[in-house]
């Protein structure tokens, strides 16, 4: 099993994608586990403060250190135990990572998500605002990531998308390991009927499924894959 805590000050935005298909089936098949972790519980002050204006000005506000650098500490402290408990009360160590979403960050690619599915924890910390506290990369992250070049609002669809890469490398997730676009590669593919009609204005198209892979050729139908494969 690998466990995925993600730190979020909105985890509600994250259940219902979590709550379905192949990623709740996963869950309850006891091959991921996912933890939403809000950082405003590790706030010490009466109003839950998580966020201050950044120094030297500027618009917008900045998420503070203490929160997160509490929320990932209280994560680590469940692995830690974790660990004992599966040695019978003696010290295992776990590979766990800490990943900070930046746009600074290492590119998000498959061989990427591959290697993170070898780890026992991903702690994802999702950003907000105008960003985070420039010493939680530096001391409490091990890596910065980028699902891309573009700006998000926060880092809370990058951990979707995280979890999502590294799940389906993960034995039984997707069920067959022929599922992986990586193995049988990325190639046109089409169900029945093998006629379809497209009806545009006055124009009546008739769509149809290629010809070989209607006739049970199976060496013709690897061989027509393997010309259209983009991997």
């Amino acid at each position: 099993m690998i466990y995925f805590d993600i730190i979020t000050l909105f985890p509600e935005s994250l259940k219902s994608y979590l709550g379905v298909s192949i990623l709740a089936r996963a869950q309850k098949k006891k091959l991921i586990k996912i933890n939403l972790i809000n950082p405003r519980k590790f706030a010490t002050d009466k109003h839950k403060t998580v966020d201050d204006s950044p120094y030297g000005g500027g618009p917008g506000m900045v998420l503070k250190f203490e929160p997160i650098a509490k929320a990932v500490a209280f994560a680590k402290l469940k692995v830690s135990a974790r660990g004992r408990s599966a040695l019978g009360g003696k010290s295992k160590k776990l590979k766990v990572r800490t990943i900070l979403f930046s746009t600074r960050g290492k590119k998000l690619t498959s061989s990427y998500a591959k290697q993170l599915a070898l780890c026992d924890k991903l702690i994802l910390i999702c950003g907000r605002y105008e960003g985070v506290d420039e010493r939680v990369a530096k001391y409490i992250a091990d890596e910065e990531m980028s699902i891309g070049d573009y700006v998000l609002e926060g880092g809370e669809l990058p951990a979707l998308v995280v979890i999502d890469a590294v799940s389906r490398h993960i034995p039984g997730v997707l069920g067959k390991r022929e599922s992986l676009e990586e193995i049988k590669g990325s190639y046109p593919v089409y169900t029945r009927p093998d006629v379809v009609v497209l009806q545009r204005g006055k124009k009546v198209k008739k769509l149809k499924v290629p010809k070989v892979l209607l006739l049970g050729d199976h060496k013709e139908i690897s061989e027509w894959r393997r010309l259209r494969n983009t991997n």
